[in-house]
């Protein structure tokens, strides 16, 4: 698909609500603190590396299709959006390496889909360390910009009414 279309690839929507479910799912089932090390929050990790998995091929999709043709918004707005979306991304994919980090500095052995995954960084005593405040602070965070972008999208549906919404939906 070329930026000239209205609306972004099935495969692109897919991975794109998938990854929304994902990333509230794993907010759901979160659990902080030294507890995690004797009852593992394991659905949680399961859905935090689901994330983590489903950026790759939306990176590798969004370079090869491009994105739907917009509205031709420019000036703050089209910033705002480019700065938004990079952010989500940044996200998307440091929520889920931060988390792993958390889990190996507690000693928490990972585990993805029966696959055990390397610790991938050493065990320690006590808290484990700033990485793991922002892995928590940051999830609360990823879905306070999801809220801001599904609120801009209605906006943009509802008031600007361009038909935005259209582009991330199968119809």
């Amino acid at each position: 698909m070329s930026g000239n279309s209205l609306r972004y690839s099935t495969g692109m929507i897919l991975i794109h609500w998938l990854t929304a479910l994902f990333v509230l799912g794993a907010w759901l089932t979160a659990r902080g603190g030294r507890e995690m090390v004797q009852d593992p929050p394991l659905l949680h990790f399961t859905l935090g590396l689901a994330v983590l998995a489903l950026v790759v091929p939306r990176l590798i999709l969004r370079l090869a299709e491009g994105a739907p043709a917009g509205d031709g918004q420019n000036g703050w707005l089209a910033t705002g959006a480019k700065a938004g979306h990079g952010l989500l991304y940044l996200l998307l994919i440091g929520l889920p390496i931060t988390g792993w980090y958390a889990a190996s500095r507690m000693g928490v052995p990972i585990s993805f889909l029966g696959v055990e995954l390397p610790a991938i960084a050493a065990k320690v005593e006590g808290r484990p360390g700033l990485i793991a405040e922002l892995h928590e602070n940051a999830g609360t965070f990823i879905l306070i910009l999801a809220g801001l972008h599904a609120l801009m999208a209605l906006w943009h549906q509802f008031v600007r009414r361009d038909g935005t919404m259209r582009r991330m939906s199968l119809r």
